[in-house]
Formats: C-alpha cells, structure tokens, sequence
C-alpha cells in the first residue's frame, strides 16, 4: 500500500523538492497525490500540471492545501506532508499539518529558531503522529554501518571527532545575480541567524553526532562573513566537547572555491578509528593501531543488518545522495505502516531523524552564532 503525500513547496527552480520527489519514488512508498508548490498559485498550478496531478488537488497555499484535502474521503486524501519550503515557511505549515492528522516530512534545519522547534515537538506530541527530518547523510549504509561499530564498542571510547562540510558555491556573491538558492539562503528574514551554519553547519553537527553516539556539551566557534556585501555567515570553524570527555572539531564553509559538496566525518576511539566521505560512500576506513587498515564495503556480506536494510544493490554499484535520501523516506513509510497496523517498526525502520535531532540542531545554530560574537572561550550547550 503506497502512502498517499503531498507536498508544500518544492516549485520551479526548487534543488530540493525535486530531491525529495525521487527519494519518495525510488521504493514506491509513496505516491503524490496533491500540492502546493509555490506562494505564486498560477506557478502551483503548473507545477501540479507538469507532475501529472488532478488540478483539484494542485493548490495555491499550504492552507488551502490541507483545508481541502480534510474534505475528502478518509481513503483518498493526503495522509503524509512534505514540507520542502526555505527555513521560514518550516513551522507553520508543519504545525498546521500535524494538528489536522497528518505526518510530516520536513527538510532540515527543522524551523527558523529553537523557540519554534520546541513549540513543534510539543505539537508533534500533542497530534499522535510522525516527523521525519531529512538529514540526509544519516541514511547512507556506511554511515549507519560507523555507528554501529562506534555503538558495539569496536573502537572503543570515543576520544575525538572531526567533521567537515566544505561548499564553494557562494564563493562570490551569487545571491546578487539572480540565484533563487543563494538569495533565500543568503537572507536572514528566510533563512534565520545562521548562513553556512544553519544550512550546512546543522548537517555536520547531525552527522558528528549521530556516527559517535555522543552528545555535545560545549562549545567555542569562530565565524566569519567572508564575501563582502553579505549578509549571514559563510564560513566557521567549531571547537566542540561531548559529554564523556570526547572533544573535536567541526569545519562548515561555503566558500572554498572550487570544493563540491565532500561531508566527511572520523572517529577515533581507544582501540580503534573510523573514517567516512561522500565522495567515496560505498567505503568506511576502519583504522588499527597494530594491523592494516580496512575498507568496508556497501553491499559487503560482513555488514550489519542496518546497513543491509539500507542497502539495495550488489556490492560494486554505487549508492549516493539520491538512495541515501530515499532510506529516510523508506524507512519513515515502514513505520507509518507498522503503527496503521497497530505494530511496532523494526529497529532499522525506525532509524531516522526526528523533532529531537531537529530541536538540536537550531539549538546548535544558536550555540554558534552566540558563541561566535562572544569573547567568552565555551560556551555550554543548553536547551531550555
């Protein structure tokens, strides 16, 4: 049974809706039965033209959108809702969703301020239903594979963790030649407080996290605003603490000129390292002091099952940022459709961000921020 979604945002021109449109394809979990694209209804309606959907059901607004959809029958409307807007047309509509009966897949970071994150999880609470947050490097096989080392204890304590998202696409001020993604992410009354930090610097954070099972507790932050004339960060550097006595480091620039989109995060533990990258993601560098290193392999037979869960091909084809993206909508339907069947989702399954990686991360985006305009050298990692 295919989920029935719909989808706010993600118009012409859109990177990401497009994205999230093919991740909910790739296992047939879904099928997208309705939307509003865009604030521009005639743009909605041709979007909803071009994507094959009813024109009853391609709407001008989100509140138009899940307004009408209650009209309908239990079994033909919308039952998930995807939120793909820029950051300050997070929280509304997301709120609106859940409190009106519907699950919610929202593109990260999760809202515009950790006030209003707070304010959704208690929404979320409140509704019965789901929120899966696309942090999309969590889903790939390797990455899930690291955490399960890091968690059995392969490596042993965790002593130090370093994570790094270098971008060079604003390396000039692209949001002043008409570049719709530079210029929403560029604008503090769109995308918040934070540039590179909230856009990139989240997905880091997410991922040094999420590998090394440890949570922060403290940290310094350098930022900068290198490319004159705009308005957020564009590059930082974090010095981090995590309980238990781990430290690292976190790197997030959009303005290494000529670097694609190479997340890469290492661990490093008592026994043992953990080394991983996007642009080699079938492979995991396991490190020993006193033997070869290793290279674990997607597809391997020696993987775990979370890996094996989320892997679909045989060894040797590789699997990127599309397949990654598509576990987190795979495994958000498997456990929609364990609690339609009064059941509990798999372990794998349920292996997905949510409201508490989302309120940590805008916790993170204001931690840094604050921390980068202080004087003081830690700044303590609390969420009220």
């Amino acid at each position: 049974m295919k989920l029935r979604l719909g989808m706010i945002g993600g118009g012409p021109g859109a990177f990401i809706g497009a994205v999230h449109r093919i991740a909910a394809r790739i296992d047939d979990d879904y099928q997208l039965v309705c939307g509003a694209f865009s604030s521009d209804a005639a743009k909605s309606k041709a979007m909803g033209a071009t994507l094959g959907l009813e024109e009853t059901r391609t709407y001008g607004s989100y509140e138009e959108l899940i307004a009408h959809e209650l009209q309908l029958p239990e079994q033909q409307r919308a039952q998930v809702i995807s939120i793909v807007t820029p950051n300050h047309l997070h929280f509304q509509p997301a709120k609106l969703a859940l409190k009106n009966g519907f699950h919610v897949i929202l593109d990260k970071p999760a809202t515009f301020s950790l006030e209003e994150a707070l304010a959704l999880k208690a929404v979320m609470q409140a509704s019965g239903k789901q929120l899966c947050l696309t942090h999309t490097y969590t889903g790939y096989p390797m990455v899930k594979e690291a955490r399960r080392l890091v968690a059995t204890g392969a490596i042993g304590k965790v002593r130090k963790i370093y994570v790094q998202y270098a971008q060079g696409w604003l390396s000039q001020l692209e949001e002043g030649t008409g570049n719709k993604q530079a210029a929403w992410r560029t604008d503090p009354s769109k995308s918040g407080i934070a540039g590179a930090m909230g856009d990139i610097g989240t997905h880091a954070f997410n991922l040094a996290e999420y590998v090394s099972g440890c949570s922060l507790s403290h940290l310094c932050a350098d930022i900068n605003t290198v490319v004159a004339g705009r308005q957020l960060d564009d590059d930082g550097a974090v010095l981090l603490k995590f309980e238990g006595g781990a430290s690292g480091v976190l790197v997030a620039t959009q303005i290494a000129t000529g670097a694609e989109n190479n997340i890469q995060v290492s661990i490093y533990g008592e026994k043992g390292g953990l080394e991983w990258q996007q642009n080699n993601a079938n492979s995991l560098t396991v490190r020993w002091p006193d033997k070869p290193a290793e290279t674990w392999r997607t597809g391997g037979s020696y993987t775990s099952s979370v890996a094996t869960h989320n892997t679909r091909t045989p060894a040797g084809h590789p699997e990127g940022y599309l397949e990654a993206f598509a576990n987190l909508y795979h495994n958000f339907a498997l456990t929609i459709r364990a609690a339609l069947a009064n059941q509990t989702a798999s372990a794998e399954a349920l292996d997905y961000p949510g409201i508490e990686e989302g309120i940590r991360g805008m916790a993170f985006i204001e931690h840094v921020i604050t921390s980068g305009k202080s004087d003081i050298k830690w700044t303590p990692f609390i969420i009220d």
